[in-house]
């Protein structure tokens, strides 16, 4: 019986011999790579924890004590030692385990998370609630030196800072976020990590002061807590002391009994405590540590090579031709700059960088900030592309709103990953874009219906006096429907079937699977409907709405957003107005988060996939 096969509750690795500590770290490392490369998920993160997750479970009493991960892509190990281990076969498929921290899935999960930057809040509400309450347990936040980047942590520190009580923030510093890290936080971490100069002569200083009769016990704690201590001598900056935090470290993150003490030495402090380790993204795996990057978040893989399994085809993705449309334009256009927010590869914008670095600028995991950098070029004459992935552009709505929209500036915002997304679910799916875009006054959101469209709309964004945003999927993008390829004209959407008495408006891919829904209402039913591409969402076309609704029995949209404050709500709301007589009927999402699991599972379970909506148009028309 392996050691790892021991562990089957929480608690049980407190149950293991500590020599057996590195055997078990190694199993675990096994573990992952062997169903991950079956499953896909994130592994570079997950492979350099696994020494820090031991460590903080052999110090903490889960679930009694709390932890809290920041963005919970990293928590594998973690679910591993909390009776979870059976289920990873199930790992990000529907119904099964969850690639991030749930409540729903276990009690030692302290908080669902799924975004950066959260974790440090979480805490100071959980310290101040526990204090308040009278209660008596831990609280330990664990947030990578990439998540530090994002401004909420500061906001978070500086407010735990004020508190006269104890917790406990784990910076796990790897050097990377998704790409590496970026800015003055990483450079001065950088040189926290470095000083293994300050380390020893500190622990050598303060063992010989230690070792001076009656006073040198005195000395060394007077030097602890003077603002001025040792450590000013050799950091500078003092970032995280000067906010109040007491700091431990640069430790070994793959050291457990030096963690150990470190955890022991901070749980013991009336203050919060900053516990700084080090640790190896992709660790025990030699793929993943040669290539970082590419092993954040893979697709099932051949664990010998760390090849994908599955090649992909001879087909360009929505981000691709993003990709090179920008390019393209940046040739013609000196003040063409793109802005990411740590996703250069997944936005396809390190390809940008490779031609034009000197116009390419990835601001770390701070979303808001990219987006009000941007307002600033926009406003001083040059035209920025901002690329984001749809769940993450919700953090920076009130930049939107605020600093782009309001001040009509011509910043392109490049929405990827809309509609469903799957397997890393319900905290990443992008279904509330077009709605919370929508609300915007003056912000134009757009949606192609295929990949010929997204660069025409990214032709006609950069020449828009004023803000623009384009939301497409994450995969294939369908060469479906390219003969319709009418000029782009502000506000007016594309007929594709020709209007009669029943008609449907179609949003983006919808256009494709609603063109087929279409077909075969023809073949079964011998009846012929119109299919309009709405291409804008925000403005919609009235006119074109309101001619329809003058030869139309039944009006339907289709469109991969929740039903709230979407492209549908807008046209029935517009019908109502002007007196429409007949059916009406909004094919959308559910106002719910929807789970994980692949994109077509997810829509077979509510109801979205194209039987289903071909069941539900028939039914309608039939009325």
């Amino acid at each position: 019986m392996s050691i790892l096969d021991k562990i089957n509750a929480v608690g049980d690795i407190k149950k293991v011999d500590p020599s057996d500590y590195k055997e078990l770290a190694k199993e675990i490392r096994n573990f992952l790579v062997n169903n991950v490369s079956i499953t896909g998920g994130h592994l570079a993160s997950n492979l350099g924890v696994v020494e820090l997750t031991m460590a903080l479970h052999l110090f903490l009493d889960l679930p009694k004590d709390k932890l809290i991960f920041d963005v919970g892509h990293q928590s594998y190990t973690h679910k591993i030692l909390t009776g979870r281990k059976d289920r990873f076969e199930t790992l990000r498929s529907f119904g099964g385990l969850s690639g991030f921290p749930k409540t729903s899935e276990s009690d030692c999960d302290a908080f669902n998370t799924g975004h950066s930057s959260t974790s440090i809040s979480v805490a100071d509400g959980m310290v101040k609630a526990r204090d308040l309450l009278g209660e008596d347990y831990r609280v330990v936040a664990l947030i990578g030196d990439g998540a530090l980047c994002g401004g909420m942590a500061y906001e978070a520190l500086n407010n735990a800072g004020r508190f006269k009580s104890n917790m406990i923030i784990v910076l796990n510093d790897n050097r990377m976020s998704i790409s590496e890290n970026v800015g003055g936080l990483a450079a001065y971490l950088g040189k926290l990590r470095t000083n293994a100069k300050y380390t020893s002569v500190k622990s050598s200083l303060e063992k010989g002061l230690s070792s001076i009769p009656v006073f040198g016990n005195d000395i060394v704690e007077k030097i602890r807590n003077s603002k001025n201590s040792v450590k000013s001598l050799f950091v500078k900056g003092m970032i995280f002391e000067n906010m109040g935090i007491t700091y431990i470290g640069p430790i070994d993150g793959h050291n457990i009994p030096l963690m150990l003490e470190a955890f022991e030495a901070a749980g013991k402090s009336k203050n919060p405590v900053l516990v700084h380790v080090v640790t190896k993204k992709g660790k025990g795996y030699r793929p993943a540590e040669v290539n970082p990057r590419l092993f954040h978040g893979v697709d099932p893989f051949i664990k010998k090579t760390g090849r994908a399994k599955s090649k992909k085809g001879q087909y360009k993705t929505y981000t691709d031709i993003f990709a090179d449309a920008v390019i393209e334009e940046a040739k013609t256009n000196d003040n063409i700059v793109a802005v990411c927010a740590a996703m250069s590869d997944g936005t396809g914008l390190n390809r940008f960088r490779d031609y034009y670095p000197g116009r390419f600028f990835d601001v770390g995991i701070s979303e808001e900030h990219a987006v009000t950098f941007a307002a600033g070029m926009a406003k001083s004459g040059l035209r920025p592309v901002v690329a984001i992935y749809s769940t993450f552009l919700q953090r920076s709505y009130d930049q939107i709103l605020h600093d782009v929209a309001l001040n009509k500036l011509p910043v392109v915002f490049a929405v990827d990953r809309a509609g469903i997304v799957g397997r890393d679910g319900d905290t990443h799916q992008g279904i509330f874009d077009l709605s919370f875009l929508s609300s915007i006054p003056g912000l134009t959101v757009m949606a192609p219906k295929n990949g010929v469209e997204l660069k025409r709309f990214l032709e006609f964004a950069f020449r828009y006096d004023g803000p623009v945003a384009i939301r497409y999927p994450r995969h294939k993008a369908t060469e479906k429907l390219e003969e319709f390829d009418d000029p782009v004209v502000y506000g007016k959407s594309e007929i594709i079937r020709p209007i009669g008495g029943i008609n449907v408006f179609a949003v983006g891919r919808m256009v494709k699977v609603m063109d087929e829904v279409l077909k075969r209402i023809e073949e079964t039913e011998g009846v012929k409907a119109g299919l309009i591409n709405a291409r804008f969402i925000n403005p919609i076309d009235k006119e074109t709405v309101l001619n329809t609704a003058g030869q139309s029995t039944h009006i339907i949209t289709c469109e991969e957003n929740v039903k709230r404050g979407g492209y549908g709500e807008a046209v029935s709301l517009t019908l109502l107005e002007n007196g429409y007589k007949g059916r009406f009927l909004d094919l959308s999402l559910p106002d719910e988060f929807l789970p994980h699991g692949s994109p077509n599972d997810v829509r077979d379970s509510i109801g979205f996939d194209p039987d289903s909506l071909y069941e539900k148009v028939k039914e309608f028309i039939s009325m």
